[in-house]
């Protein structure tokens, strides 16, 4: 979705490699019907009794009973639909209502001082909520450059995720057509609310 440059591995601090990983997760689910590959990785998360704990093994028992065809058809009416899906994706879209308005503009000029370009190929806007997620993951772990410090990180999560992700996995949990991504609604709606506070406590 976004270009990546050949990195050497970097000394990553294990919980950023988890948050990471987390960001990376919600980028694949949410960018494409996840293929069967996908699929028997996340049957694999375990979870524990906490609500984000109980949302992963739900999503976990969900991947390990779904099949292709179901799946294919709830990614289709929820996010592309006939003319379009039940939820739209996209940052612009939550925040004025439009497509290709100024928030997609002010995010591709922070993409552009951070480093980070659109894959070639790739049709769908920068503001997807799939293409944040995997910025968000290329600057912790430096697929753009080296790890980005985190006031870069934070200044990205703050400008253009929180203002319209946490109700973007909230209408997710709650979709008409949600089954399987009901639990990534969930999973995501805690994560965004755990980096908010991270970042706040660190700056």
């Amino acid at each position: 979705m976004v270009a990546s440059a050949t990195r050497p591995d970097f000394d990553i601090a294990e919980e950023d490699r988890l948050r990471a990983e987390m960001y990376g997760l919600l980028a694949l689910l949410l960018a494409r019907t996840p293929e069967r590959p996908v699929l028997e990785l996340v049957s694999g998360l375990e979870g524990d009794d906490t609500e984000l704990g109980r949302a992963m093994a739900l999503l976990a028992s969900s991947a390990a009973h779904t099949d292709s065809v179901t799946l294919d058809r709830e990614f289709h009416d929820l996010f592309i639909g006939l003319g379009r899906g039940e939820l739209l994706p996209y940052g612009s879209y939550y925040l004025t209502g439009f497509l290709h308005e100024k928030p997609l503009a002010r995010l591709r000029a922070d993409m552009l001082r951070l480093g980070i370009a659109r894959a070639e190929g790739v049709s769908e806007p920068e503001d997807h909520i799939a293409q944040l997620m995997e910025m968000m993951q290329g600057l912790i772990l430096g697929s753009f450059g080296a790890p980005a410090p985190l006031a870069a990180q934070r200044d990205l999560f703050n400008a253009h995720i929180v203002p319209w992700a946490g109700h973007f996995f909230s209408d997710l949990e709650r979709a008409q057509h949600a089954l399987f991504y009901a639990p990534v609604g969930t999973i995501g709606r805690l994560f965004m609310e755990i980096e908010r506070t991270a970042f706040r406590m660190e700056g």
